[in-house]
């Protein structure tokens, strides 16, 4: 599973799961990620502490540069 907010790999039986009252779920790898998300209403990609893979589209404009 991924956590929804930093994308980071979470194994089996780790993490948290989330889920609303109109059948959505979120999964977390840590109360860190979670209340950023849920409490702070934070966007993960914002976030200066989360690394994320930069898309294949920007690599190739920085290659070029």
């Amino acid at each position: 599973m991924r956590c929804s907010f930093c994308s980071k790999e979470v194994g089996k039986g780790k993490g948290y799961l989330y889920s609303k009252k109109d059948g959505t779920t979120s999964f977390f790898c840590s109360s860190k990620c979670r209340n950023n998300q849920l409490g702070l209403k934070r966007v993960g990609k914002k976030a200066p502490w989360v690394k994320r893979k930069k898309a294949a589209a920007e690599t190739k404009k920085a290659k070029k540069k």
